[in-house]
């Protein structure tokens, strides 16, 4: 028969031990968060260097694979990593959780039971006890009664017992600690959230034309509820101001926002850096285009011939269309212009240069008078929605306030009344010196209320 005297216990594993002995120490540790957030920081850098959101083709161009960026970098790297979505890639919104995790266990196993510590205090009823203390002194003659009042005038809180005093003030200044943790993970928060639901669009649209949001390019896995389906958005007129000079001064565009029975809820007149904003959607001035010009050929009605832009070899950007001027369309001209300025370059068919002709001029074609009635632009605006935006800004908001009262000194003093000797201490977590000050001031005043005899303090530090 075979003993089981000597056998090992059978060991259990119990889940919240492990979380609470494994899990919460490693989160709260103060190396693993800082290595987190200079993660966040790095690939933060990265989304803002490398555009986001653009084309494969235009990867391709930028990021070639021979030779690639720092050797390693190219389009293929760029879009398997991510890179051209940093904020809304699996991986980023995991270190924002991590992060946000840390924070968390740092705040329940350090700064809660700090503050609970703060809260409470006890008497010191041994002189022995007022040796540990960074600064402390020994009257002859003084009492409670003197030093309470005095204290109060500093904005202590004041408790007695007995001929025990403790007081204490700036205890806000252990809430500030925990309030910026609580503004972070808020921040955090509205950066998730923003990231999940939010979206961005771009849009191109000729003046006075409607249009529905639909030409999303970066979007969360749950922004569909954020895209609008029961408004959309009419081009009332776009226009450019220029310089003398000719450069691009501002480009305008005057917005309706229609309802579904095509009533206007709200128009405004948007520019760079002054976008339209409606229920949680921006529409941002972001680029411009030239979309048609209006012609008519002898007395034929108006025509409303598109320009498209044409591939060139130097910076800039221009625009062209074909004319016919005859029925069979087998004569006709070239279109060119540059900008919105009304003036548009004449070729052939052979592309030979015939002139020039402004809006609102004509100019004798092939036998026939061309007159141009008007060039017409398009807009180009970047729509976005980001619901966590206020969530961030209320973060911020909050992450000052407890910035600033993170800066209030936790201060506090002890006092005994023991026979003849009257024993007085305190310490703070800052601001060392003005607190060595500001004892020095309340004891200077209990001694101008106490009797002549008493000795001048020897305070020790």
């Amino acid at each position: 028969m075979t003993s089981n005297q000597n056998a090992s216990p059978p060991i259990s594993f119990n889940p919240l031990q492990w979380w609470k002995k494994q899990v919460l120490p490693t989160l709260a540790d103060l190396r693993l968060a800082i290595i987190v957030l200079l993660a966040i920081a790095l690939f933060s850098i990265s989304g803002t260097v490398i555009e986001q959101g653009q084309s494969i083709e235009f990867y391709q161009a930028n990021y070639p694979e021979d030779p690639a960026l720092f050797g390693f970098l190219s389009w293929k790297v760029l879009l398997t990593v991510g890179l051209d979505h940093v904020y809304s890639t699996w991986w980023f919104l995991a270190l924002l959780v991590l992060f946000g995790s840390s924070l968390t266990a740092c705040t329940f196993t350090r700064q809660l039971p700090t503050l609970k510590a703060a809260n409470r205090w006890k008497y010191y009823q041994k002189p022995q006890q007022f040796e540990k203390l960074a600064l402390s002194t020994q009257l002859n003659q003084g009492s409670n009664d003197s030093l309470e009042p005095i204290l109060k005038q500093y904005g202590y809180r004041v408790f007695r017992e007995g001929e025990t005093l403790y007081a204490r003030k700036g205890i806000i200044g252990r809430i500030g600690p925990i309030i910026v943790h609580a503004s972070m993970l808020i921040i955090l928060a509205g950066s998730i959230l923003g990231s999940m639901t939010g979206f961005m669009a771009q849009e191109v649209i000729p003046s006075g034309n409607t249009f529905e949001i639909k030409n999303i390019i970066e979007a969360g896995p749950f922004a569909q509820s954020q895209v609008p389906k029961d408004w959309s958005v009419r081009v009332n007129r776009f226009w450019i101001d220029y310089s003398p000079e000719g450069r691009i001064e501002q480009f305008y565009s005057d917005l309706s926002v229609l309802d579904n029975q095509g009533e206007e809820v709200k128009r405004e007149e948007i520019h760079v850096n002054q976008p339209l904003r409606y229920r949680g959607v921006t529409l941002y001035q972001a680029d411009w285009a030239i979309a048609a010009v209006k012609v008519r050929v002898n007395n034929s009605p108006i025509f409303k011939i598109p320009m498209a832009k044409l591939p060139i070899q130097t910076e800039g950007r221009i625009w062209g269309t074909w004319i016919p001027t005859t029925p069979d369309m087998s004569q006709g001209v070239a279109l060119v212009t540059k900008d919105l300025q009304g003036t548009l370059v004449v070729y052939d068919n052979q592309g030979q240069l015939i002139g020039t002709v402004r809006q609102g001029m004509d100019i004798e074609v092939n036998g026939v008078t061309l007159k141009v009635l008007d060039v017409i632009g398009s807009t180009g605006l970047q729509i976005k929605a980001d619901p966590g935006i206020p969530v961030v800004y209320t973060g911020f908001g909050l992450l000052m306030i407890a910035v600033v009262m993170s800066y209030f000194s936790h201060s506090q003093i002890w006092a005994l009344q023991n026979g003849d000797n009257f024993y007085v201490g305190g310490k703070t977590n800052r601001a060392q010196v003005t607190f060595e000050q500001e004892v020095l001031k309340i004891l200077d005043q209990v001694q101008e209320n106490t009797p002549s005899e008493t000795k001048t303090p020897a305070i020790e530090a």
